[in-house]
């Protein structure tokens, strides 16, 4: 006998069972679709990185002031233990425009004792700070050489692979900062005076950065611009700080592994 089809009425308040089924088959195929995928998405995202900018919170930080060869404030966190904390600009400027006026001042800084007020930066164990004013910055004590960091050649022609970042972004101020509309924001902060840094990761997967400068320890800014989120060969001298690295190099001799970048 030929099976009569299903004839929905909609003035009835019955639904015939056939309807009924295929009403709750619809529903379920479209919450597994909605579950399904967001559960696509959420993985197919970028993790946020365990990184803190703390915008909203103001801290002040007392140091020795020095600039080997980006300014930094050597902080005493514990007895014979120190942290250099990078000092950036309010948005995409190094610290030496907000630092201009306590120059014009006092004079040379360097080795001088500063109280900053700032925005602070960390990751990784690299510790930043975001200057908004040049009223957050007062001289505690004037310079003296005598208070200024060692430095410690580790080796030379060492060779690294990695990619150039601007530490701002990268380090928290843009979580997770990465893709490809980061680079250009990198881009534009080294090119206003932040400091270049080369990320590189170890074979047993730890993560190193390096301050980069020239081969006597000068800034790099411009000269680094074409090579920024290029998976690159870098091979240079490296200088400790204490919890820092810097890689002394020759820019012309970068080599541009022409590979996608893992970061931008």
């Amino acid at each position: 006998m030929k099976e009569e089809d299903d004839f929905y009425i909609g003035y009835l308040d019955t639904v015939s069972p056939k309807t009924k089924k295929g009403i709750k088959s619809f529903v379920l195929f479209g919450i597994l679709l909605l579950v399904g995928g967001a559960l696509l998405f959420a993985f197919t995202q970028n993790t946020f990185k365990n990184s803190t900018f703390e915008l909203t919170t103001s801290t002040k930080i007392t140091g020795v002031y020095h600039e080997m060869p980006y300014p930094m404030l050597r902080v005493q966190t514990d007895e014979n233990v120190y942290k250099n904390i990078l000092l950036l600009g309010f948005g995409k400027s190094s610290a030496n425009p907000f630092l201009q006026k306590i120059r014009n001042e006092a004079g040379p800084l360097s080795g001088s004792v500063l109280s900053i007020e700032g925005n602070l930066i960390y990751y990784n164990g690299k510790t930043l700070i975001q200057i908004t004013s040049d009223e957050k910055i007062t001289l505690v004590e004037k310079a003296n050489p005598n208070r200024l960091p060692k430095t410690e050649q580790l080796i030379s022609g060492m060779e690294l692979q990695g990619e150039i970042i601007d530490p701002k972004c990268y380090f928290g101020v843009m979580k997770p900062g990465k893709g490809k509309i980061h680079r250009s924001c990198a881009t534009l902060c080294i090119s206003g005076g932040i400091p270049p840094v080369l990320a590189t990761t170890d074979k047993n997967n730890i993560a190193e950065y390096y301050l980069l400068t020239d081969t006597d320890g000068n800034p790099i800014n411009e000269q680094i611009l074409p090579y920024i989120g290029k998976p690159s060969i870098l091979t240079g001298n490296v200088v400790k700080m204490q919890d820092w690295y810097q890689l002394r190099i020759k820019t012309e001799d970068i080599h541009d592994l022409d590979l996608p970048s893992k970061i931008y």
